[in-house]
C-alpha cells in the first residue's frame, strides 16, 4: 500500500458504518465484500485482492473508488458513495424534480420543504446523484466544479 494511504482499522470501520447507519438508516451489504482505505480525510473502497498486486513501484494519484469524506465529525458522500448507499437508505433521501436536478448539476443549492438532518442523499427517479448538506430549507451543493454541467436538456 502506498504511504499516503492506509487500510481503515476495524474500529474505525465500525465507526464509519455506524455513521452511515445513523445518517441514512442502513449500510449496504456490499460493504462486507470490500476493503476501505483512508487518504487524509477521504475514504475509498477497494477490492480486497489489491494486496496481491505489488504497487510499490507504481506511480498513482489515488487508489480505489472515492466514496466519502469525514470532516469535523460529519460524513459527506461523493456522487459514487450516494450511488452505493442510496438504494438501501431509509432516511435523509431527497427526491428531486427534473428542474431541481438541472439546477443541482449546474452547481446551485436546492430549496426543499422536506425535513432532513445533516447530509442528505439526492435522487431523481432511480438515479442517485450525490449528497448535499441540509440547512434551513436548503440543500447546499457540493458538486465539484469539474463535474458540473453548463447546460442540461
Amino acid at each position: 500500500m502506498k504511504e499516503n494511504y492506509a487500510y481503515m482499522p476495524s474500529r474505525e470501520l465500525k465507526h464509519f458504518c455506524k455513521m452511515i447507519e445513523e445518517q441514512y438508516g442502513k449500510v449496504p451489504t456490499l460493504f462486507d465484500e470490500v476493503a476501505f482505505v483512508r487518504g487524509k480525510e477521504r475514504i475509498y473502497a477497494i477490492h480486497r485482492d489489491i494486496d496481491k498486486i505489488d504497487v510499490k513501484n507504481i506511480r498513482m494519484n489515488s487508489i480505489g473508488l472515492y466514496i466519502a469524506e469525514v470532516k469535523n465529525g460529519q460524513l459527506r458522500l461523493s456522487i459514487e458513495g450516494s450511488q452505493l448507499i442510496g438504494p438501501v437508505a431509509t432516511k435523509n433521501v431527497c427526491e428531486l424534480s427534473k428542474e431541481q436536478l438541472r439546477k443541482w448539476f449546474q452547481g446551485n443549492d436546492i430549496e426543499t420543504e422536506g425535513k432532513y438532518e445533516g447530509f442528505v442523499i439526492l435522487k431523481h427517479g432511480n438515479d442517485y446523484v450525490g449528497s448535499g448538506k441540509f440547512k434551513e430549507g436548503l440543500i447546499l451543493n457540493f458538486v465539484p466544479k469539474a463535474r458540473r454541467l453548463l447546460e442540461m436538456h
